[in-house]
């Protein structure tokens, strides 16, 4: 396995630029590096080499949320939980478990459980297995600084943890195909109902004159404009601005953003979205694009200064979603490392 060089390591960095004083501390982190932990415990030395990574590894950002081949070239990097005893993927549930709220883990399960729908749509597919998601760990669990990632198709999951604290749970992706489960015994079954629900609620609540800002266009992208960037930025500013919203509508967006943020351990969400708050939430908007009825292909995001939440709903006949959560700078922790270079060279 190829590891890159480390010529400054990421907690070197982050003991100059955030000092354990500075950092309150997260209950979930403290979950995670002990799940981690005996998770590890229980793996071969074969098992390691597969899931085990340097933080600095460029592995780390090399994430996606499409059924990439199960082996040769292109093939996720990682631990599958395919390649795991059963005890041992009880214990790397565990740990999914400690970074995500009730809601975000069994939504994360579902997600995965749709690949045996698919498999059964698409007359027993060998590209859909619900035991093909990867296991990734970054660092050594409960360093001054490490990471972990969760990823397959249709769900990726991304966490920084420095000085006992999450700091940064994104790029986060939940995505759901069928958006709605429409035959066999789980018809009915919408994964990410509440991510289109609140959304087109609020879209539809707007007045003559609030839907000229907000709807941006009558045809939605065929996906998410972001992709599976490594780094994002704004994607413009249209929309209509949180401040263009009555109260009511104002508590509907607050209500979207919680539908993602709130995906991950509460504490984490909470600072998350002061953060945000703090920010000023009059320079959020939110943009919508394509139909405002059911079954219409359409798009939405929430952008805010340092933040998106990006859907899609365009697919398989409007029926097959993707949402997002990123953040401008904290993707993988990122911007820990520019303040650390900052302040490194005003050092010097």
């Amino acid at each position: 396995m190829k590891r890159i060089p480390i010529f400054l390591s990421l907690a070197a960095a982050l003991a100059v630029a955030f000092p354990a004083a500075s950092l309150r501390a997260h209950e979930s982190a403290a979950e995670m590096a002990d799940a981690a932990k005996v998770l590890l415990a229980s793996l071969t030395d074969e098992q390691k080499a597969k899931m085990v990574y340097e933080l600095t590894d460029a592995e780390r950002e090399n994430w996606h949320f499409i059924p990439k081949p199960f082996e040769g070239e292109g093939m996720r990097r990682g631990l599958t939980l395919k390649d795991m005893r059963p005890d041992q993927r009880h214990l790397a549930y565990a740990l999914l478990s400690t970074a995500l709220s009730h809601r975000g883990f069994t939504t994360a399960l579902e997600i995965m459980s749709l690949e045996q729908v698919l498999w059964e749509l698409e007359n027993q597919a060998p590209k859909r297995d619900t035991l093909m998601y990867y296991l990734s760990i970054f660092g050594e669990p409960g360093s001054k600084a490490w990471g972990w990632r969760w990823e397959g198709h249709h769900l990726a999951q991304n966490f920084t943890i420095a000085d006992g604290k999450v700091v940064a749970a994104t790029p986060n992706f939940f995505a759901s195909n069928p958006g709605e489960v429409r035959e066999g015994p789980r018809a009915g079954l919408r994964v990410l109902a509440a991510e289109e629900d609140v959304a087109r609620r609020l879209v539809q609540s707007l007045d003559d004159a609030q839907k000229a800002k907000a709807v941006t266009g009558s045809t939605a992208p065929e996906d998410i404009l972001t992709a599976a960037g490594t780094k994002v930025g704004p994607l413009g500013g249209e929309g209509i601005a949180y401040g263009d919203l009555n109260a009511e509508q104002q508590k509907n967006l607050k209500e979207l953003m919680d539908v993602y943020i709130r995906r991950v351990k509460p504490d984490v969400a909470d600072d998350e979205l002061a953060a945000i708050e703090k920010t000023g939430l009059d320079k959020i908007v939110f943009a919508w694009l394509g139909g405002i009825q059911k079954g219409e292909p359409h798009y939405y995001r929430v952008q805010g200064p340092t933040f998106l939440l990006e859907y899609a709903n365009t697919q398989n006949g409007a029926n097959h979603v993707h949402a997002v959560w990123r953040d401008f700078e904290g993707d993988f922790g990122r911007d820990l490392l520019r303040e650390h270079y900052q302040a490194h060279h005003k050092a010097e």
